[in-house]
């Protein structure tokens, strides 16, 4: 393993660590107010974007092999699903949660509120630990004024498509595993979304998270603003709604009408 890679992980321990110490005293700082959840989700959502923050340069400018790169996609997905502790850290899934009755429409907005005020923060904070030098990799992007291009590879439309496809897969997952015990779930789904970032990674990033792609994307050359909302804002949402849709109201009629196929004929008489 390489310094740079070694002074990577070691970037993203310490975040990790810092955001956890973070989380349990703003839980039990602000237990009786109301506000941990919304606390919870700012610090949650901050470690996120840092931590895609730091792979993304290991990826884009450090050149680490694409198989390396799914690994430490994959851990960090499995660091995050058993660290967040009740936080959602996505807007589209934040709305999810509001349509299917488990957050307020208010509280959704709220949190909402909170984790792109958190990817600002992440977005701001990146580049003063990197200007730290701690490592070659970090210097040399210093020196490059902490530029990064666009990641889009593809037709608007056709990259709109990519994270709505992403978002599709990864919420599915999330739907589907939802009755799993959390220590084997966050596998499960970490394991989807390494295979989302590995399948639409060299088209748009694979970012299928509005906030996060705020974070990471938004300050990118290459793209303006509004197509940015297009790919990484539209088609994470529709994405959503996609599988929402699909489980919600196609796959219900479909197993009623498979079901009802299968009724003995007298029964089919009887009703």
């Amino acid at each position: 393993m390489s310094a740079d890679v070694a002074v990577s992980l070691s970037v993203l321990v310490g975040v990790v660590a810092l955001s956890e110490v973070t989380r349990r005293l703003c839980s039990r700082a602000l237990t009786d107010t109301g506000l941990s959840v919304y606390a919870v989700e700012l610090v949650s959502t901050f470690q996120l974007c840092c931590c895609t923050h730091e792979l993304k340069l290991l990826s884009e400018v450090g050149g680490i092999e694409p198989r390396l790169a799914l690994t430490f996609t994959y851990l960090a997905a499995v660091v995050h699903g058993l660290t967040f502790n009740g936080a959602i850290g996505n807007p589209s899934g934040a709305l999810e949660h509001a349509y299917h009755a488990k957050l307020s429409c208010g509280s959704a907005l709220r949190r909402i509120a909170c984790q792109f005020a958190a990817a600002a923060a992440a977005r701001a904070a990146v580049p003063m630990i990197w200007g730290m030098g701690l490592s070659g990799l970090h210097v040399r992007h210093k020196l490059l004024g902490f530029r990064c291009i666009s990641p889009i590879h593809a037709p608007l439309l056709t990259a709109a498509t990519v994270e709505l496809g992403c978002a599709f897969a990864v919420q599915s997952a999330i739907t589907r595993t939802r009755s799993v015990e959390e220590k084997y779930r966050v596998h499960a789904v970490a394991a989807v979304i390494a295979t989302v970032v590995y399948a639409g990674g060299g088209m748009t990033g694979a970012v299928f998270n509005p906030a996060l792609a705020f974070s990471t994307q938004f300050p990118c050359s290459g793209n303006s603003f509004l197509e940015y909302c297009l790919v990484y804002w539209v088609g994470p949402l529709l994405g959503m709604m996609s599988s929402v849709l699909l489980f919600d109201k196609i796959v219900p009629v479909m197993s009623g009408k498979s079901s009802s196929l299968h009724l003995p004929l007298d029964s089919k008489k009887k009703t």
